[in-house]
């Protein structure tokens, strides 16, 4: 089973990745910063972890307010860094662990956490500022991340207390996963800071020393103050201290504190913590309860031939091809693949068999290869395939027997608009129909 072995709580201040990225090690100014994180860097070391859970908020960024959530977790392979707005930082990608993410998602949602799921999106200061100092990267991380990304710029905002229960489902989740993981949980943000509006530059150091005892020792306490307690004491941005309530709430009510330190150069009361994690084994059949729990929704639905949930598997396996198909709703990558189809496909990075299944409209083998129905309805609008079409060759039906089985036999339609022009439903959809 997968262990927490602790949380660490780190700020994630920009300062942080600019004073590493301009060797600042030694600077006077700059040198407290390193000096802090020292620690942390080797307990890492010396623990090992396999897998880190980074809490973080994006600075919109990857997360802009066309869509914004309060909880996102990254499910992907791997994460790159983000170009927030002077070019991206020169790091390496950072590997996922889609197994666990997976599990993490499963459990949080059977858990009533509303999630949302990403993948493909670049991580910003909020998770690799702090990163680039815990961990030596240079010939590629010795870790890999599950991120959780959240929402705390727009109001409203989840409760205090709903981070801290999160955090109490983040160890469910944690404790049932299968696999042999030794797993760090690192909150990431504050102290005491904002950034906007005439109250810029704020700061309240005896806050963060409360709030750095109140965590360690009762951080249930910090779970009852509301959004305008937090930002009166900690700043309108500082507030995003929230997030560490997750990590100490995935912890034992009792943990070892190993170090703290502070220090507030500018703008941001900047902070770094470790906590080991105090747990003991678990107890009878807690695990294996909250397993069944969390296969009670879909238990049975393997029986249903012919169906196949699009589970986070079939999500993070063919996400680059639903990622192709999805694209076609732009109308010069339409184009571009009604033209050229083979360099459309070859520019796409898509491997050999996803070329061959779209070449062929081979509509059952995509939807068994892991592409969602709704991008073969987007790859059929563009080629003039009628849905009805694909329906009857993902059965392995001619269109003619297949219309046979429905109420209007006559009916043919698809999610083709404008651009599609004159649509010649009577061909029969090309490739297999088996």
């Amino acid at each position: 089973m997968a262990t927490i072995i602790g949380g660490v709580a780190v700020s994630h201040t920009p300062t942080i990745g600019f004073a590493f990225d301009q060797k600042k090690h030694d600077d006077p100014v700059w040198a407290p910063i390193f000096a802090a994180f020292e620690p942390v860097k080797q307990w890492l070391a010396e623990r090992k972890p396999d897998v880190a859970i980074v809490t973080y908020n994006d600075h919109v960024t990857s997360f802009f307010f066309d869509h914004y959530s309060a909880f996102a977790l990254g499910i992907g392979e791997r994460y790159e860094s983000a170009d927030e707005g002077g070019g991206a930082r020169d790091l390496p990608a950072v590997q996922g662990h889609p197994g666990l993410a997976a599990h993490i998602g499963q459990s949080l949602v059977c858990d009533e956490f509303d999630m949302s799921f990403f993948q493909g999106k670049p991580l910003d200061h909020g998770a690799f500022s702090p990163m680039s100092v815990l961990w030596e990267h240079e010939a590629g991380w010795p870790v890999r991340i599950v991120p959780l990304q959240m929402g705390v710029l727009q109001f409203p905002v989840p409760s205090a207390r709903r981070f801290w229960k999160l955090g109490q489902a983040l160890r469910r989740a944690i404790e049932s996963y299968p696999e042999d993981l030794r797993v760090v949980i690192v909150a990431t943000g504050g102290l005491s800071h904002q950034v906007h509006g005439e109250r810029a530059g704020f700061n309240n150091t005896p806050w963060d020393m409360q709030f750095l005892e109140l965590f360690e020792k009762d951080p249930e306490r910090l779970a009852s103050l509301t959004h305008a307690e937090l930002v009166e004491l900690g700043g309108a941005e500082g507030a995003e201290v929230m997030m560490w309530l997750t990590m100490r709430g995935a912890l034992s009510s009792q943990v070892k504190k190993v170090h703290q330190a502070y220090y507030l150069p500018s703008m941001t009361g900047i902070a770094a913590a470790v906590y080991e994690n105090q747990a003991g084994p678990v107890i009878a059949g807690e695990v294996e309860r909250h397993r069944q729990a969390m296969a009670t929704q879909l238990a049975g639905a393997e029986r249903l031939q012919g169906t196949y949930p699009f589970n986070f598997e079939r999500s993070v396996k063919a996400f680059r091809l639903n990622r192709f198909l999805h694209d076609l709703i732009e109308p010069a990558r339409r184009e571009h693949f009604l033209t050229d189809e083979a360099a459309c496909m070859r520019e796409a990075d898509l491997t050999d068999e996803e070329r061959e299944l779209v070449r062929r409209r081979d509509w059952r083998g995509l939807i068994h290869y892991g592409v969602i129905f709704f991008m073969l309805e987007k790859l059929g609008a563009v080629v003039g395939v009628s849905n009805l079409h694909i329906y009857a060759a993902m059965r392995g039906q001619t269109l003619e027997d297949f219309q046979k089985t429905r109420n209007a036999p006559g009916a043919l339609y698809s999610v083709a608009g404008k651009d599609a022009g004159k649509l010649d439903w009577n061909a029969q959809p090309a490739g297999p129909a088996a």
